[in-house]
């Protein structure tokens, strides 16, 4: 299976649980055994490829800032690409620029996705259930990539991914094991670091270097 093939489905998902005016935001970066899958919530209508006349990549963050400040300090980013991200409007994202910053992604080995693909018109909490009838496909999106490792972000994320219930403040860098197919993938969780989480940034970040600084020690297993 392509990693494509799920897209349907998002789409699908969106007529059900999203905001019927907007796109579903599907994934984005390496797909091949990237040394990081980052795990977010649910994308909103900021993110410029949820309009329904966007006929580019449909990947996560698109014309948003903030959350390029975390992947640019903990150096998942070169500078020519964040500056630009920086000095742009959403209106300013290209289709072309978009391809830039996800290839400058595929460079670093990475892979965005969401948990929930469903977009809203803002940042509003979803319930449990609803990310719930998303967690088979994140499941085979893992699967198909084999990320080396998973990054859950927030605490309603990394309980459901990992089914059972995390403080994240509780478990800083401490390893999981989440078995799919028969598979093995460590994971660990990490404070949201953006929107009401953006207090945590400094946190999130301080945590993810670590974990890229130990990615291939036996320390993470």
């Amino acid at each position: 299976m392509d990693i494509t093939e799920l897209n349907k489905k998002y789409d699908a998902l969106q007529r059900k649980y999203g905001a019927k005016n907007l796109n579903a935001i599907y994934n984005g970066g390496c797909t091949d055994q990237p040394d990081i899958c980052f795990v977010f919530m649910n994308p909103t209508g900021k993110n410029i490829a949820s309009n329904k006349n966007w006929d580019g990549p449909r990947s996560p963050w698109l014309g948003t800032k903030n959350i390029w400040d975390l992947f640019y300090a903990v150096n998942l980013l070169d500078k020519n690409i964040y500056e630009g991200i920086k000095k742009r409007k959403p209106i300013e994202w290209t289709k072309e620029f978009c391809n830039e910053v996800y290839d400058n992604v595929k460079k670093h080995k990475f892979f965005i996705t969401n948990l929930g693909k469903c977009t809203q018109i803002d940042a509003r909490p979803l319930p449990d259930a609803v990310y719930k009838e998303y967690l088979h496909l994140l499941e085979k999106e893992i699967d198909l990539i084999k990320p080396k490792v998973i990054i859950l972000f927030g605490n309603q994320v990394s309980s459901i991914v990992l089914n059972e219930k995390v403080m994240v403040s509780q478990v800083r860098k401490k390893a999981y094991s989440k078995t799919i197919n028969k598979n093995n993938y460590k994971c660990f969780c990490v404070y949201y670091p953006v929107g009401n989480g953006r207090f945590n940034i400094d946190k999130s970040i301080e945590d993810i270097k670590w974990i890229i600084k130990n990615i291939h020690n036996d320390v993470l297993v």
